[in-house]
């Protein structure tokens, strides 16, 4: 599971969910847009055009699965919940992963059901070589005694360990500084599908600011 608002899907989003199965050896990687983000505010484009530019970015990428779900529950989008329902449909025995980048890593001890993130899954890191600081406190005890160093150390159970990842290629890309491009008029090719590129041409979105 790799989750986000996707607000634009963007080459950092596909680069890393293709080298997170080929390093973790998965079946497949469920891109899962956020509906309503519990820590932030909602995205100025719907869900369902997200979904639909995720859709059209992955079309043809095996491996890769645009995932609705949290688009049909009300209120919140919490991994937790999604997590769960993974877990119903893949059954005791299937070895779950959620990976998140290293700035909601910090963040993880504030989540909503923290624990039971664990109780469904692996949590696996996407380390940021710059960052070296302590971790929060309220992070230390909920990962303390999970973390394991090997892919092998973490596949060998169903869930409820902690991996950091360093992937190999770090493309600094955010869909921040896509949609400031793409509200300005400036070209955001190489940093998108050009599927979504169309897409996004296609139905207006991101429009340019006005003078």
């Amino acid at each position: 599971m790799l989750g986000g608002t996707f607000d634009p899907i963007h080459h950092g989003h596909l680069r890393s969910a293709i080298e997170l199965r080929e390093a973790l050896g998965l079946d497949h990687v469920r891109l899962i847009p956020c509906h309503q983000p519990p820590h932030r505010e909602a995205p100025g484009v719907s869900s369902e055009e997200r979904l639909a530019m995720l859709e059209v970015a992955i079309a043809g990428e095996p491996g890769l699965m645009a995932d609705d779900r949290e688009l049909f529950r009300e209120g919140p989008s919490y991994s937790a919940d999604t997590l769960a329902s993974l877990r119903a449909e893949y059954g005791p025995q299937a070895r779950l992963v959620m990976a998140i980048g290293h700035d909601a890593f910090l963040k993880l001890g504030e989540w909503h059901a923290a624990e039971r993130l664990f109780d469904d899954a692996h949590v696996v890191v996407i380390e940021r070589p710059d960052h070296d600081a302590p971790l929060p406190p309220a992070l230390e005890v909920l990962i303390a005694g999970r973390e394991v160093e090997t892919v092998q150390a973490l596949m060998a159970r169903p869930g409820g360990q902690l991996l950091r990842l360093s992937l190999p290629t770090r493309m600094a890309i955010s869909a921040t500084f896509v949609r400031e491009r793409l509200a300005l008029g400036d070209s955001v090719r190489y940093l998108l599908p050009e599927t979504v590129i169309r897409h996004i041409e296609a139905h207006d979105l991101y429009r340019p600011q006005s003078e």
